[in-house]
């Protein structure tokens, strides 16, 4: 037998409910245990003593002041030479049990007391020197509480108000997640949800945005995948048609070859880093300024370099050959297109790092900056010719800023070219 449900929804009406109702029965047993106990022995204590002050004052034949106490304490008392009572008198009761002990103490014998309680009376008969019996009637509130009572049915009605508020919320992130686990398997199987929205809580949004991030960048994977095969297939078949034509014909040359040789090298190690890009790295403690002055430094060539670094740089976990590639790629893509000049800055804040890589090149126009960013696409049109590379810069740095948990933006910059702004979370 399972004792734990398996729904989210029970199990968080369980998890609400048990230690509420845990700490009413704590306080209903520490508080009124004791409190209904003491309440109960004043009351019987304060009986008992007017039944006893009664029964002194008839017993000193003061009979007035005896009626008049009595009319006064709501006690209604009564002579009587034979009474038909129950074989067995309620002594020992729960309500009256108190009030029993507290007679024989004061009367120094024993009182028979009876409990009416379709008419919520009790009556104690006393014995009289003259052989009747004295019946002291009253109300039995006189010596029982019913404040425990309401008290628990407060508790249990707390329990049901809150569990009235409580199950409308639990059944809004119930079906948070529920949305959240049927996009999933959608995704999961390769589909679309196009009515998913996030919603709920912060953190079931929060969970919510994650899958779809991660969405997209499987779909982008996947792009990625298809459009390297397809790009390994049309570059490579060129330059293989022509070797192949060029030894047919007899009319192939070895600078040709080389040449050719060297363009397929070139294609192939670009392939392999851009596959190298998402490969598993320690993350060790890194600061900026000093990788970025080496790239730029090897990169820019007679270009001149400008940079503008924190005196005191911040300095945080990263992958630091997957940031160097990717800081590579962006310097050196910078670096050919720049006219005269390259800077580069680094502005550090409280949750991340910023460098900005500015260069005074032609820049790339807004509507084709999307296009920048995917992987085997040039600008110029020129991938696969002798002035052309792979396409593969700027993706690869974005994948490895990306696997950062960063973000890489193209703008405008301030020098007339482009500006590529990456910020990396500390």
């Amino acid at each position: 037998m399972r004792l734990i449900p398996r729904s989210f929804l029970w199990r968080t009406i369980l998890m609400i409910l048990i230690p509420l109702i845990i700490a009413q029965i704590i306080v209903a047993n520490a508080f009124f245990g004791n409190h209904w106990k003491r309440v109960h022995a004043t009351m019987a204590r304060t009986l008992a003593g007017e039944i006893a002050t009664l029964t002194h004052l008839m017993d000193a034949g003061r009979t007035d002041a005896a009626a008049t106490m009595a009319r006064e304490t709501a006690i209604n008392v009564s002579v009587n030479p034979q009474l038909k009572r129950p074989k067995h008198n309620d002594n020992d009761a729960a309500e009256t049990g108190l009030l029993a002990q507290e007679l024989t103490k004061r009367l120094k014998y024993q009182s028979n007391i009876y409990i009416d309680r379709s008419k919520r009376l009790i009556f104690i008969d006393t014995p009289a020197p003259d052989g009747q019996t004295r019946t002291f009637a009253t109300t039995l509130y006189r010596i029982y509480s019913t404040s425990t009572e309401v008290f628990i049915i407060w508790l249990l009605g707390s329990i049901i108000i809150v569990s009235a508020l409580v199950t409308p919320f639990i059944i809004l992130h119930t079906r948070s997640i529920r949305r959240i686990a049927r996009a999933a398997g959608k995704f999961g199987r390769g589909l679309d949800a196009p009515g998913f929205v996030p919603s709920g809580s912060k953190e079931i949004r929060e969970a919510a945005n994650a899958m779809i991030t991660m969405k997209e960048r499987l779909n982008r994977y996947n792009r990625t995948r298809t459009d390297m095969l397809n790009a390994v297939s049309h570059d490579l078949k060129t330059p293989l048609t022509r070797m192949r034509l060029g030894v047919e014909t007899g009319s192939a040359k070895p600078d040709d070859l080389l040449r050719d040789i060297d363009r397929m090298t070139e294609m192939v190690n670009g392939y392999l880093a851009f596959a190298r890009g998402e490969m598993p790295e320690i993350e060790q403690a890194t600061e900026l300024p000093a990788m970025l002055t080496r790239i730029a430094r090897d990169a820019a060539g007679k270009k001149k370099i400008e940079t503008e670094f924190p005196t005191d740089p911040v300095q945080f976990y990263a992958r630091p050959m997957a940031l160097a590639r990717a800081f590579g790629n962006v310097i050196e893509n910078a670096a050919r297109h720049a006219k005269k000049k390259i800077k580069i800055t680094e502005i550090d804040g409280t949750d991340d790092v910023t460098v900005i890589i500015d260069d005074d090149g032609p820049g790339i126009p807004v509507d084709r900056r999307a296009d920048a960013m995917r992987p085997f696409v040039r600008l110029d049109n020129a991938r696969g010719k002798d002035t052309g590379g792979t396409g593969l810069g700027l993706s690869i740095a974005q994948t490895a800023i990306e696997n950062h948990g960063g973000q890489i933006f193209l703008e405008d910059s301030p020098l007339g070219g482009l500006r590529v702004r990456i910020v990396l979370p500390i």
